[in-house]
Parts: C-alpha cells; sequence; structure tokens
C-alpha cells in the first residue's frame, strides 16, 4: 500500500491516529481471562482519558521497583502481558506493573497517541496521564523512585520515548521495542513518513528534542533499544535513529564500545566513564513486527505466542528486566520468629537414643562352626567336634546380648 493510499485510508477512520499495521491490530483487543491486573479509576485528572491497571506481587523487593509496560495498537494492557509475560517476570522478581491501557475512543486501533502534539507534551494529555499513573503507584506502594522503568512495543515504544524524553528525571531507564524516536512526528502524515521511510536526522538535531521537551539537565534515562530487521511496519532504521538521539543526549560517540552476540542476535553496547551499560540495541535478525520471545535465565520462559508477539529464541522480557536491573533479587527463604522456632521445638517428637552397633552375628559365629570347616585328612587322632552352642553363648555374651 503506497503512502498517498495510506493517508486516504486514515481520513475515513473516526480519529486521524489509527496506525500502525491497521489491518491485523484490530484483531487482538479481546478481553483476557484470569488477567491479574487490576484497574484503578482514581489516580488524577487524567487528561489523556486512558485506563490505569497494574499489578502488585506479594513479595515486593525492597525497596520496591516499577515497571511501566505501553501495549502496541489493536493490544489490550492484559493481552500484551499475557503475550510478554510481564505479570509473571513481577511476580517472580517482586517488582510492581503498572500497564496503562489506550481506550478506542481516543484512537480507532487502540494505539497510544504518540504523534499528537497534545499528548506527548509535559503535563499534557496521555503523557501527563501516565504520569499521574505512576504518581498514585508511589504513594500507594512506596515505589523508590530511583528506580521506576518503562517500556512498550511500537506505538508503545514510540510512547516510552515520549515519556523518557518528557519525564526523564522520573525514569532510571527505558527499553524501545520496534518503536520510533521522540519528536519526530507531530501528525499522521509525519508519523506515517517516519515509519515507512525512518528518513536520517543528524545526531544533535535528534538530540536537541529530547533536551527541549522538559528543564531537566541529566542525568538521562539508560535506554535498550530491540528491532527486527525484517520488520516491515516500523522501518527498522528507527532503531538506529533512536540510538543515535540518546547517544547525543548521553554525550556518547556513535562507534560501539562493545559488540557481541545474546541467544544468537547481535548487542550493542555503549558505556560511560564507570563502565556501567548505559545504551544498547539488539537486533533481532529476520524478525519482524513484534516482541520477541524465547526461553530466558534456567530455561524459563516469559509470555506466549501471538500476533506481534514472536517466538525468537530470544525473550525479550527478561533481557530488559535484566537491563533494568531487577533480576538479581530472588525472594529469599523466611526467617522463623523466635516464637515459630518455640513451637517446632515442642512438635519435636521424642526419639530414644540409638542403640550401639551390634556386630553381625553371621560373620562372627560362621567362620567357628564346623560347617565351614574343611574335612580333616583320614590319617591321625580325630579332632574334637566344635560345641557351637557354646561357640554362641560366648558370641551373644561378647556382644552384650547375653548375660
Amino acid at each position: 500500500m503506497s503512502l498517498a493510499k495510506n493517508i486516504e485510508f486514515l481520513r475515513r477512520l473516526p480519529k486521524l491516529n489509527g496506525i500502525n499495521g491497521l489491518t491485523d491490530f484490530g484483531r487482538n483487543r479481546r478481553p483476557v481471562r484470569l488477567s491479574p491486573l487490576v484497574e484503578t479509576t482514581n489516580f488524577g485528572s487524567n487528561p489523556g482519558g486512558i485506563r490505569m491497571l497494574s499489578f502488585v506481587p506479594g513479595n515486593l523487593q525492597q525497596p520496591p521497583a516499577l515497571v511501566v509496560v505501553l501495549h502496541g495498537c489493536g493490544q489490550t494492557a492484559a493481552g500484551y502481558d499475557l503475550g510478554a509475560g510481564w505479570s509473571r517476570l513481577a511476580k517472580r522478581y517482586g517488582f510492581a506493573l503498572l500497564m496503562p491501557e489506550q481506550q478506542t475512543s481516543n484512537n480507532a486501533n487502540g494505539c497510544f497517541n504518540w504523534f499528537n502534539p497534545e499528548d506527548t507534551a509535559r503535563d499534557s494529555g496521555e503523557a501527563c496521564s501516565i504520569r499521574q499513573m505512576i504518581a498514585r503507584m508511589v504513594d500507594d506502594i512506596g515505589i523508590d523512585q530511583h528506580r521506576i522503568f518503562v517500556t512498550g512495543l511500537s506505538a508503545g515504544g514510540a510512547m516510552t520515548s515520549v515519556m523518557l524524553a518528557t519525564y526523564p528525571e522520573v525514569f532510571a531507564a527505558g527499553a524501545v521495542i520496534a518503536g520510533l524516536p521522540f519528536g519526530v512526528a507531530s501528525n499522521v502524515r509525519e508519523a506515517l513518513n517516519g515509519m515507512f521511510q525512518s528518513p536520517s536526522r543528524p545526531a544533535g538535531e535528534l538530540g536537541d528534542l529530547v533536551r527541549g521537551a522538559s528543564n531537566h539537565k541529566g542525568p538521562w534515562p539508560k535506554l535498550s533499544v530491540w528491532h527486527g530487521s525484517a520488520d516491515r511496519t516500523v522501518n527498522p532504521a528507527n532503531a538506529n535513529e533512536i540510538v543515535k538521539q540518546w547517544l547525543d543526549v548521553h554525550g556518547l560517540p556513535s562507534t560501539p564500545m562493545s559488540e557481541g552476540t545474546v541467544d544468537g542476535y547481535p548487542r550493542q553496547i555503549w558505556w560511560n566513564a564507570d563502565g556501567e551499560t548505559i545504551v544498547e540495541s539488539y537486533t533481532i535478525t529476520d524478525m519482524a513486527h513484534g516482541t520477541p520471545l524465547g526461553t530466558a535465565e534456567n530455561d524459563e520462559r516469559y509470555g506466549a505466542q501471538g500476533a506481534f508477539l514472536i517466538e525468537a529464541g530470544i525473550s525479550s522480557s527478561y533481557h530488559i528486566a535484566n537491563f533494568f536491573g531487577l533480576t538479581e533479587w530472588i525472594r529469599q527463604p523466611k526467617v522463623a520468629s523466635a516464637a515459630e522456632v518455640k513451637q517446632a521445638v515442642k512438635t519435636v517428637p521424642v526419639i530414644s537414643p540409638a542403640p550401639p552397633s551390634v556386630p553381625d552375628l553371621a560373620k562372627v559365629l560362621w567362620p567357628l562352626t564346623t560347617l565351614n570347616r574343611r574335612p580333616e585328612p583320614a590319617r591321625g587322632p580325630r579332632r574334637r567336634a566344635i560345641d557351637v552352642g557354646a561357640v554362641i553363648t560366648r558370641a551373644l555374651t561378647a556382644a552384650g546380648l547375653m548375660k
């Protein structure tokens, strides 16, 4: 479909913002049964008109961390959680989860409006609504304000770029999957151009878009970027533009400081003067548009295949959580209280001391019996037969079993 036809198609939608893999996304907004996500309705003025859903496991790290996860077009918060496995990760590693959800009344295809100026400015629209949700989680749960992270797929990935740029003081790190840089579109035409063509821009220009989104002067959030090399919905060149944007913000060189492979896929790394990884980029070779799934540490699996949730042999959700520093913690065994120890002692049965070891009588007696003796030669006087009964008596007495 040509760019002109895409624009014409979008004009027929209720709102001119339903973009991103339009032919398939509508199938995914179905209710998910038994979702652990819980909705909160009163979290602020909610100028963006989006829903707040969250999950707080019973084994929270102390102090608690928070991961904000933004779904893609046509997806629901619960559906993306099931597919990407975030609540399972949260339960295993003890962090809180916030999953904002777009409403079709705001966007015909359930996309976050990552290109509308009123939704992508600080203290305005959807960006402000997400910020208000975070503030509610901080107040309710006591979230460590130095351990707040954000990630998302596609339109949610582009909205992740928005959140990192407009509220950089809020987030310690972010991860963009198949998304776009911040500030490259302010209308539908520019959004489509960015998605399909991703024109290259100077690093300084891209960095200025982030620096101009707030009054923040640093430090800046760390960033992990993921993109499939065969993505036909969001041009893979966007990954390079995102990396370029944040390398400029961090004042890092364009050349990777390290290159290697993880689960068979190329990864580039940039670190700061202290050796801390600040920007990383994964290229998922031959993968189309979506979130890559696979086995994680100890052969654990997080998520399930579905539309835009692709089995690729690498668990992006796990590696992103690891990049955020959340996988180093596992719930420690409960330490019993003094009262519990005392009660346990009372319930331990009394066991008599074990008797001293008793010799194996068969081994003691067998060599002494005539039954195990070789026949004596016929000549010469016959020896006196052994009194087996007497031998047994002496052996039992020696063993302390007879007096």
